[in-house]
């Protein structure tokens, strides 16, 4: 996309995405920011989760809105852009119900595999945000295997029962799900083993070891996705832990699980792994599959934490970032009782939408760093609120909050150039450079 060098757009409690003035120049002040010169990681890609309360939020609003809200996610051109996106494998804590894809108690050979509620909800879904990013890819992750694979019998809580005949079920499992997506005409990309492993809680879920997790790579999962000529990568995901010895270290070190490993994926508490994950294994591709997602108030101040989370992730090393509930119902809640934000409130009774605090948040970088932008190093008071890239066409985009509730006055430093920025109370900004 075209960009006009010098653009700065702000976004602020009171009006959002507005173009700003040019900054200004001075030549005797110390500067609170300058880039480094140093390069790190390649960008791949933002994007957020579909699930079925999405889905069904936006089957309340008319035609043409539900079109502007799609659009407004994956527009190439003035929407988020978002091109790397993440689906449930069975139900996720945000389904309208508990259902895996097979449930044919003791169908080892998959059999009765099915997708055929993803073609109710999960598959529309994909289908308009492909019309305008037909070349998204997928990543797919499962909150619980099938209840008969597991211990106890139940959607939440309990352990994949760790039986041979179980275990190669469950790769077969996985295969079936690239496989039916692929028929469908919908390519899923990744394969994350298993949604946050070590939370046992009401929604689904299964908790998992790391040591479990690597050898079920390493023994079955890979191998599986070898034999059946698989097209999607195996990801060590999605980790919601800091213990990096106990799970990233722990699969990565083994050189035969290593061998299928494509990259690893974290979340939440996974925050505190991220940068010893970078150091450890730079050229290993990481990911934050899933933005911590508030209380369903979508307030400003939440919005200013999210946009913490994107420059933490970001200077730490991952090569993506994914938002949770992309469009939700006002308060956010989920069938079991869980509520959380979403960058769009859609209004079943009115059939009206809103874009929240942390659309805008997600715009502010998604708009303008592209696929293959490489990330710029920063120094200075400011660089723990800010964050940079050089775009494939050279362009750099300069990313940076202010969150303080007055007005605050930031010197950047550019090459021989010292720009004036007067950043705006509790602010989010974007510069083209």
């Amino acid at each position: 996309m075209d960009r006009k060098r010098g653009l700065w757009i702000a976004t602020t409690p009171e009006r959002q995405w507005v173009v700003q003035g040019d900054t200004g120049s001075t030549r005797r002040s110390q500067p609170g920011l300058r880039f480094d010169g140093t390069q790190d990681q390649l960008w791949e890609g933002f994007g957020g989760g579909f699930n079925e309360l999405g889905w069904v939020s936006l089957s309340t609003l008319r035609g043409v809105d539900r079109e502007r809200v799609i659009q407004a996610l994956f527009d190439p051109e003035d929407g988020c852009r978002f091109n790397l996106c993440r689906v449930p494998i069975g139900a996720s804590d945000y389904a309208l119900e508990w259902y895996s894809c097979n449930e044919a108690d003791g169908d080892l050979t998959m059999s009765r595999f099915t997708i055929e509620r993803d073609r109710q909800f999960l598959i529309p879904y994909i289908r308009m945000a492909l019309r305008y990013q037909p070349k998204m890819k997928l990543f797919a992750s499962p909150w619980s295997p099938p209840v008969w694979m597991k211990h106890p019998r139940a959607y939440n809580s309990g352990k994949l029962i760790w039986k041979p005949e179980i275990l190669q079920a469950y790769a077969l499992y996985f295969a079936r799900f690239v496989q039916a997506y692929r028929g469908a005409g919908i390519r899923v990309h990744q394969i994350h083993v298993q949604n946050e492993p070590v939370a046992d809680r009401k929604s689904t879920s299964c908790l998992w070891t790391g040591a479990e997790m690597r050898d079920f790579i390493r023994n079955y999962l890979g191998p599986m996705f070898a034999k059946h000529r698989v097209p999607a990568e195996i990801w060590l995901g999605t980790l919601n832990t800091d213990d990096y010895n106990g799970y990233t270290l722990t699969a990565l070190s083994d050189p035969m699980a290593r061998e299928f490993i494509a990259g690893v994926g974290y979340q939440w508490a996974g925050k505190g792994a991220v940068q010893r994950t970078h150091m450890s294994w730079p050229d290993t591709r990481m990911m934050q599959t899933e933005s911590e997602s508030g209380d369903g108030q979508n307030a400003w101040a939440y919005a200013r934490h999210v946009f913490g989370l994107l420059q933490h992730y970001i200077t730490s090393g991952v090569n993506a970032y994914v938002y949770g509930n992309m469009v939700l119902q006002p308060g956010g809640g989920s069938t079991w009782g869980w509520r959380q934000n979403s960058m769009i409130t859609v209004d079943p009774v009115q059939k009206t939408f809103v874009f929240n605090p942390e659309f805008y948040v997600m715009k502010h970088f998604s708009q303008f760093i592209d696929k293959n932008a490489v990330r710029l190093g920063l120094t200075g008071e400011w660089s723990a609120n800010a964050v940079a890239f050089m775009n494939p066409d050279e362009s750099r985009v300069l990313v940076l909050q202010n969150p303080f509730p007055e007005s605050r006055r930031v010197v950047l430093e550019d090459g021989s150039k010292l720009l004036t920025l007067h950043l705006q109370p509790e602010s989010f900004n974007t510069l083209v450079l």
